[in-house]
């Protein structure tokens, strides 16, 4: 599957970070660059459920390609979000549906950070995702 721009960016610095200290860093770097949600789309209808942090996800389609926001009340969750992002934005519902999270986060060097309940819930914003795009087609 081709990488955005974006997600060859963040493949990049990621790649060139020293250690876990660095890539935290970066992490908190990346969830701070999110798109806030206005607080009118932070409903239970937009809710991911599935994520032991309360995570939202919007997703609208411009000129056919799918495009996400999410918010999180967690710092770490964030930054693993603007990543899910950045590796979705654009993707047709069944690129999404066959995207290798864990590869992904594995070329990021964070694999290790994917606890399995973290694992689960980014597992869980994936699958909304692709709800999300079948729901309104």
């Amino acid at each position: 599957m081709n990488l955005s721009e974006q997600a060859r960016q963040a493949r990049e610095s990621f790649e060139q970070a020293r250690g876990w200290e660095q890539r935290a860093r970066l992490l908190m770097q990346w969830g701070e660059r999110l798109e806030p949600l206005e607080d009118t789309q932070k409903t239970e209808s937009n809710r991911v459920h599935g994520c032991e942090s309360l995570v939202w996800l919007v997703a609208t389609q411009v000129d056919g390609q799918w495009q996400f926001k999410a918010a999180s009340d967690a710092r770490l969750l964030r930054g693993l979000l603007a990543l899910l992002l950045v590796r979705v934005q654009g993707l047709a519902t069944s690129e999404l549906s066959r995207l290798d999270l864990q590869g992904w986060f594995t070329q990021l060097g964070l694999e290790r950070q994917l606890s399995p309940s973290r694992s689960n819930g980014l597992h869980a914003v994936l699958q909304r995702m692709a709800q999300l795009t079948l729901d309104q087609r």
